[in-house]
């Protein structure tokens, strides 16, 4: 995950080389989207937020410590922006959900195969935002659980009770959507 040039680059942003940033945005910028998408599902504002992340890391270059891995301070610096742009947006009055859905026919197989795609992510989309973010850090974005105990500043036992809790409640709402019991699957 984690490019051992990235330090070094930050360094040089944080000694005022400031097109050294292109860098690191080119090399995480699409992380960073699928990320902040994932949390918001919404395309525009994840958009907008990738550019305030990458705002606030010039911002606040010289709080980066080239001992803590850059990704993982990258990864925190966009769920601050994310979590700041929630706090200050007025509630929705209806999610606008990606259409991830095909009219295209398909045989049997791949049918139920895409409705159960389409059911889990209805299902992960319907968890608390804090059980989402375990699960798309985790599972999405592939950090192990001292990564995401960095990025979410709190102890690995944590983030381990928090991504079972989160599987638990995901698999619930999957069979419901299903229409199926917990114990049929």
């Amino acid at each position: 995950m984690e490019n051992p040039a990235d330090s070094q680059v930050m360094r040089l942003v944080q000694s005022g080389d400031t097109a050294q940033l292109a860098v690191l945005f080119e090399r995480y910028h699409v992380a960073i989207f699928r990320y902040l998408l994932q949390l918001s599902r919404d395309r525009s504002l994840s958009e907008d937020l990738v550019q305030e992340v990458f705002f606030r890391v010039l911002k606040y270059a010289g709080s980066y410590d080239p001992s803590f891995a850059f990704p993982l301070w990258l990864y925190r610096m966009a769920r601050n922006v994310y979590f700041d742009a929630l706090r200050k947006r007025p509630p929705e009055t209806g999610v606008e959900m990606l259409e991830i859905r095909s009219d295209d026919p398909m045989p049997e197989e791949a049918f139920s195969s895409k409705q159960d795609t389409l059911l889990l992510y209805e299902a992960l989309q319907q968890l608390s935002d804090d059980k989402r973010e375990v699960l798309v850090l985790s599972r999405f974005h592939g950090l192990r659980y001292q990564e995401i105990a960095s990025i979410l500043k709190c102890e690995v036992g944590t983030v381990k009770v928090r991504v079972y809790r989160a599987l638990k409640e995901l698999r619930e709402r999957f069979c419901e959507l299903r229409g199926e019991s917990l114990y049929d699957v």
